[in-house]
C-alpha cells in the first residue's frame, strides 16, 4: 500500500524549508536553505524572487534525495509562506519587474500617511480588518507600479501579474498555469475585503491598482494544480500564510482557541468564529485557513521583539554566548531583583502601536547583576504576551484558559513557566516544533483525503508539555503593575 506522505514547503523571511510528514504527523525528513537579504537603503528590505524560487526547489529535491523517499510516495504538497511580501512579474516571460518588496520594508510609509490624510483609515479598518501601514502589500504594489517605468500601463494591458510568495511559488511550480492565492494571504494585502470575501474595488481605485493583475482567491485547502518532481505529477493541495498555518498546526479549530508563536517577534492569534469582530484594543482582524469555503475570523496581535530579545542579550549586550544560556542564567537568581526590561527597540506593537517608544532597563540598583537583566529580558517576552491576551479577552469577552505555543523561544522552559505564571493559565507546548509546516501539511492532507475533517486531525494529539501557573494572584498583579509603569516610561521617547 502506498504511504501517505505530505511535503510541506515553508518559505520564510530568511530561509526556504521542506519538511516531509507522514499521516501520523511524524517528521520524516527536513531540509533548509538560507537566501540573500537586500537592504538598498535605510528602511528598505528586498528579496530576489528568483532566488526564493530556486532555493525552494533545491530543498524540495534535497529532502527527497537525503531521505531516500521517492517522489512517487509523495501524496501532496502544501505551501506556507512569509506574508505580505510583494512581487510583480511579466505574464509572458515570468520575469519579476523588480526585487520582491519584503513585509518588513518601510519605503511606502509616506503613501500610507497620504491615505490617512485622504480619509481612508476608517474604510480600510472596517473592510480589511487592518490598519493602514507599510507592513501590508497594497502600498508596495502601488510603489512598484509608480516607480518601475511603464509598469502601470503594462499592468492595465494585462501584461503583469501580482502575487504574494504563495502565488509566486504556485505560478512557477505549475509552469504559469495557475495564478491564485488563498484567503489568508489575500487578507494580509490590505486590498481584500474580509466582509465580502473579494478584492475591494474602492481600495484598488484609491491606489490605482488594476484588478486584472490580482490572483484568484480560493480556500487554503484546495488543489491548486500539479508540479513535477522526478517526472512525477504531484498536486499542490494547500497554500496558507505562516501565522495562520501555525494556528491550524496547533489545531485551533474552535472559537476561542489561541496560539502564540515565539519567533523574532511574537504573533498571537485567536480563532473568533464566523462573525467578524473589529478590535477596540489594538489588534488586527484577519481570516483563518479556509477549508471547504468555511470562513472563520481571527484576531491577531503582534509584538516586535520576542526572540529578538534573546538575540540582543547575546549579540549586542554580550551577556550570554548562546540562546540556551539565557535559561541557565535566569535560573541563577530567585527573581529579577526589581529590574524590568522593555524591549521597544523598534517601537511597541500591539496593543500600543507606538513607533516612537524605545527600549529601557528600569529598576537598576548597585546589587543588580547580569542574571537579573537576563531574567528580566526573558520576562519581558511573557509580559508582552500577557498584554496581547488581555486585549483579546477584552475584545471577545472570552476567558482564555489555555495558550498553545510554538517557535524557537518556546523551547525555553523558564520562559514558558513564567508565561504560564503571568497569564494565570495553562501553556501547552507540542513536541512537534514545526507547527507552521504541519499546518500546511494538514490542509493539503484534507484536500487529498488523507484526513476527512478537522476533528479527525484534532484526535491525533502529539506528545505535549504542559506548564501550569504557580504564582499567586497578588504577585502576578504586582508584577504586571510594575511592567505597565515601565512601558509608560518608554513610550514616545524619541518625540
Amino acid at each position: 500500500m502506498k504511504p501517505s506522505i505530505i511535503m510541506a514547503l515553508d518559505q520564510g523571511t530568511t530561509s526556504s524549508r521542506a519538511v516531509l510528514f507522514d499521516a501520523n504527523q511524524n517528521i520524516l525528513a527536513f531540509a533548509y536553505k538560507e537566501f540573500t537579504q537586500f537592504y538598498p537603503q535605510a528602511g528598505y528590505v528586498e528579496h530576489d524572487a528568483e532566488e526564493i524560487y530556486s532555493s525552494q526547489v533545491e530543498v524540495m529535491n534535497r529532502v527527497l534525495r537525503e531521505s531516500g523517499i521517492p517522489a512517487t510516495d509523495i501524496t501532496a504538497i502544501g505551501i506556507t509562506n512569509q506574508r505580505e511580501t510583494t512581487i510583480i512579474w511579466e505574464k509572458k516571460t515570468g520575469r519579476p519587474i523588480h526585487n520582491a518588496i519584503v513585509w518588513q520594508c518601510r519605503r511606502t510609509a509616506p503613501q500610507c500617511e497620504k491615505m490617512k490624510e485622504d480619509g481612508c483609515e476608517k474604510y480600510v479598518r472596517e473592510n480589511t480588518g487592518l490598519i493602514i501601514d507599510a507592513y501590508f502589500s497594497a502600498t508596495k504594489v502601488k510603489w512598484l507600479l509608480d516607480n518601475i517605468p511603464g509598469a502601470r500601463e503594462r499592468a492595465k494591458r494585462g501584461e503583469l501579474l501580482f502575487g504574494t510568495i504563495d502565488t509566486w511559488l504556485i505560478w512557477r511550480l505549475t509552469n504559469g498555469r495557475v495564478h491564485a492565492t488563498d484567503f489568508t494571504n489575500a487578507s494580509r494585502t490590505m486590498m481584500f475585503n474580509i466582509r465580502t470575501l473579494d478584492w475591494d474595488d474602492n481600495i484598488l481605485y484609491e491606489l490605482d491598482i488594476p484588478r486584472c493583475i490580482l490572483p484568484e482567491v480560493v480556500p487554503s485547502s484546495h488543489i491548486f494544480g500539479t508540479t513535477q518532481i522526478e517526472g512525477v505529477d504531484i498536486p499542490i493541495a494547500s497554500a496558507v500564510g505562516d501565522q495562520q498555518a501555525a494556528l491550524f498546526g496547533q489545531k485551533c479549530f474552535r472559537t476561542g482557541d489561541v496560539k502564540n508563536t515565539y519567533g523574532t517577534g511574537c504573533f498571537m492569534l485567536m480563532n473568533i468564529g464566523q462573525d467578524m469582530l473589529l478590535s477596540k484594543n489594538g489588534l488586527l482582524t484577519t481570516l483563518s485557513a479556509v477549508v471547504d469555503r468555511h470562513v472563520d475570523y481571527v484576531l491577531e496581535g503582534s509584538v516586535f521583539s520576542g526572540g529578538a530579545v534573546i538575540q540582543w542579550l547575546r549579540d549586542e549586550m554580550g551577556l550570554i554566548k548562546n540562546v540556551a544560556e539565557s535559561e541557565f542564567f535566569a535560573c541563577q537568581v530567585p527573581d529579577n531583583g526589581g529590574v524590568t526590561v522593555v524591549p521597544a527597540f523598534t517601537g511597541l506593537g500591539a496593543p500600543y502601536w507606538d513607533m516612537y517608544a524605545r527600549g529601557a532597563i528600569l529598576g537598576l540598583t548597585r546589587g543588580t547583576g547580569k542574571n537579573h537583566i537576563v531574567r528580566a529580558a526573558l520576562e519581558s517576552i511573557a509580559f508582552q504576551t500577557r498584554d496581547l491576551m488581555d486585549a483579546m479577552s477584552a475584545d471577545t469577552g472570552i476567558t482564555i484558559d489555555t495558550l498553545r505555543v510554538d517557535g524557537g523561544a518556546s523551547t525555553n522552559n523558564f520562559l514558558m513557566q513564567f508565561q504560564s505564571d503571568i497569564l494565570g493559565c495553562e501553556v501547552v507546548r507540542s513536541t512537534i516544533m514545526e507547527t507552521t509546516s504541519l499546518g500546511a501539511a494538514y490542509l493539503a492532507g484534507l484536500a487529498v483525503g488523507i484526513w476527512d475533517n478537522t476533528e479527525q486531525i484534532r484526535s491525533q494529539r502529539a506528545t505535549e508539555h504542559h506548564f501550569t501557573p504557580n504564582m499567586t494572584e497578588d504577585t502576578r498583579m504586582a508584577q504586571l503593575s510594575r511592567w505597565h509603569r515601565a512601558v509608560e516610561r518608554s513610550r514616545s521617547w524619541v518625540k
